[in-house]
């Protein structure tokens, strides 16, 4: 809860957080958890496995499997961390966030010549998560 002054001007009054915007909030911590698991389960096929993927047409970022399966695992293993702490209300988890989920997409959107569908969904994801943060990231923390 935090302290906003009453326009009459009888004292602060307590202002509890929206239940939609914790809502999203959640949402979005359970989606970055779930991006950062694809991204490493690409990134941990890749390694084990450099002929699954196959790069469908040519593309600026001409990366073998290897090199984006060791992106998509560390890539993964951020996004998992930060979304569950996000779930705590960290301000900072929430900034970090919209950052990973940016460079996610961005990753995702390189990584589309390998696997078309699963960058798509990735992309996707990531949208939802930038914009569950920043339009309703600030409420979660209104409650610590």
């Amino acid at each position: 809860m935090t302290d906003i002054e009453t326009p009459t001007g009888a004292g602060p009054r307590r202002r509890e957080p929206s239940a939609w915007a914790v809502g999203w909030t959640v949402f979005a911590a359970v989606m970055m958890a779930m991006v950062g698991t694809w991204h490493a389960i690409a990134g941990l096929v890749a390694l084990f496995d450099d002929d699954f993927f196959t790069r469908v047409q040519e593309w600026v970022f001409d990366f073998d499997a290897t090199t984006w399966g060791w992106i998509n695992l560390i890539l993964g293993i951020v996004l998992v961390i930060a979304g569950a702490a996000l779930i705590t209300g960290s301000v900072a988890a929430r900034a970090v966030g919209v950052v990973f989920a940016a460079i996610s997409m961005v990753a995702a959107f390189a990584w589309l010549p390998y696997y078309p569908l699963w960058a798509i969904l990735i992309v996707a994801a990531s949208v939802a998560v930038i914009w569950s943060l920043t339009i309703h990231g600030r409420d979660i923390t209104a409650g610590t």
